[in-house]
């Protein structure tokens, strides 16, 4: 893992986000860190961010995540970001990549059910989400892309 693409994309000391770096992996599968911010970018979207191997796992989901199971929503897998990232909140300025304002939509932590290179479930306990979800892998549009829904 590193975060090497999301250095890239950045200049992080006009945009104050977090430098951050990898923190030492864990083999725990409980109390991850589980967060999803709500970033008014471009197009208004949803990161859905899990910790794993040191860094925070990112998905950008374009509509608002659910708590039912109905629905299941499409979530574009992008740059791993640091694990500091987990607590920024505020105004990236215009000029920055992903300019616009970015809120901390729901936080708390996960477990870990089960993991391939296709599929992950994972329970969450957060203030808004909880439960069990999944993110499965598709060949929608891209080969990032992924289904997150509720179990």
């Amino acid at each position: 893992m590193t975060l090497t693409a999301y250095k890239k994309k950045r200049n992080l000391v006009s945009s104050n986000e977090p430098i951050g770096k990898i923190k030492k992996s864990s083999s725990k599968k409980s109390n991850l860190i589980y967060m999803i911010h709500e970033h008014h970018a471009t197009n208004l979207h949803w990161d859905l961010r899990l910790e794993s191997d040191g860094v925070l796992k990112s998905w950008a989901v374009p509509k608002i995540p659910l708590l039912s199971k109905e629905i299941k929503r499409l979530a574009i897998q992008v740059e791993d970001h640091p694990i500091e990232y987990a607590k920024f909140k505020g105004i990236i300025p215009e000029g920055n990549y992903g300019a616009g304002e970015v809120k901390i939509w729901d936080t708390g932590n996960y477990e870990l059910i089960e993991q391939d290179k296709n599929k992950m479930v994972i329970d969450i306990h957060g203030k808004k989400l909880k439960g069990k979800y999944a993110l499965i892998k598709t060949n929608y549009e891209n080969k990032n892309s992924w289904l997150f829904f509720k179990l």
